[in-house]
């Protein structure tokens, strides 16, 4: 098992993992896979954009909130990087002290705060819908990250997730991690590659397709081997599977790399879903929204009054280590990760 330093692709899943704010119209946008769960016209971001009417729709990724007044006014939220969902009292300026969700999140080493307030009296959708649909993402973390020595093999069989199908089960396949080489079984499905040692179940690997960069045969010491490359966001791994005789790890390699070409085209993330009470269709009534021709550059203060809105490092538990400021002469907290002096300033 190695590292692979490079970059993910621009096209890899970053949905669920990250949080953006002001994002371009594109990245609204719902990719392959994503689909959208609920939609409430009427929420206010009151943590950052107090005062403002929005739009909040949840997918089985993320959260996205656009402004009524302009939809460049955005962030997306995603659930892999929230830490907790509470609901609190807030102080909303177009309903008052009202009921609110607390969302609270981890990115990038920064802690963010959001704060959604739904402008329609005595509606519990925005606390039951995205509360029930981040524990379903919460449950079914197996289909998106990889799993190295996880509870997924019983009396050597593959524990299956839900609309998980085993397409072939492969013995005498060697994980090249270590210096002789490990025996084992390659169970290969629709979501996933995964190799369990023979002699130690709990020896284990779970590779989801969706965390796949790459798949190819390559030579090793050990002669030819199936090699497997992780993106970034999983831990950027390169790991090798040696299967005898050489023709028969031509096959594997053409199943495997065609069942994730397949995945990329229609990726299952596992969320599954049911709304038992829908407003009426809205398709008749829609008018289709149309983006002005225009680029706006965003500079730099307008980035940090961003950051600086959700920005939730009060909370913190102890003060960071300070350091001596060579720009203001004297010791100040040393600043979080991707955070200059002048950003701050500009905030002021």
């Amino acid at each position: 098992m190695g590292k692979d330093d490079k970059k993910d692709e621009p096209n890899s899943v970053w949905q669920d993992r990250e949080i953006r704010f002001d994002m371009p119209l594109k990245d609204l946008e719902l990719r392959r896979g994503e689909f959208q769960i609920d939609t409430m016209d009427s929420v206010e971001d009151t943590k950052g954009n107090n005062g403002e009417k929005g739009e909040l729709v949840i997918t089985n990724l993320r959260a996205i909130w656009a402004s009524s007044r302009s939809r460049r006014t955005n962030l997306s939220v995603g659930y892999n990087a929230i830490v907790s969902i509470n609901i609190r009292t807030a102080s909303s300026r177009l309903r008052g002290t009202t009921q609110a969700l607390y969302v609270l999140t981890k990115f990038q080493g920064s802690r963010f705060e959001f704060i959604f307030t739904n402008l329609v009296s005595n509606s519990p959708r925005l606390f039951t819908t995205i509360q029930a649909v981040f524990r379903a993402y919460d449950t079914t973390k197996l289909y998106r990250d990889l799993k190295l020595r996880g509870a997924i093999i019983a009396d050597k069989e593959l524990k299956l997730l839900p609309q998980e199908e085993i397409y072939n089960r492969v013995q005498g396949v060697w994980n090249l991690s270590s210096e002789q080489g490990n025996l084992g079984t390659f169970f290969i499905t629709n979501v996933r590659l995964v190799w369990h040692a023979n002699l130690a179940e709990n020896f284990n690997v779970s590779i989801p397709y969706v965390q796949m960069k790459s798949v190819n045969v390559r030579d090793s010491k050990f002669g030819p081997a199936l090699v497997v490359h992780t993106t970034q966001r999983s831990g950027g791994y390169i790991l090798g599977f040696r299967v005898d005789p050489a023709e028969k790890l031509k096959e594997i390699f053409k199943e495997v790399d065609s069942l994730f070409q397949v995945f990329s085209v229609n990726p299952i993330f596992g969320i599954e879903f049911s709304v038992e009470e829908r407003a009426s269709s809205l398709s008749s009534v829609t008018v289709r929204r149309e983006s002005d021709d225009v680029e706006i550059i965003n500079n730099d203060a307008d980035g940090a009054d961003s950051f600086a809105a959700y920005y939730a490092d009060g909370i913190k538990a102890r003060d960071k280590h300070p350091h001596f400021s060579t720009e203001l002469g004297l010791a100040i907290e040393s600043l979080p990760e991707g955070v200059t002096l002048q950003q701050l300033w500009n905030i002021v």
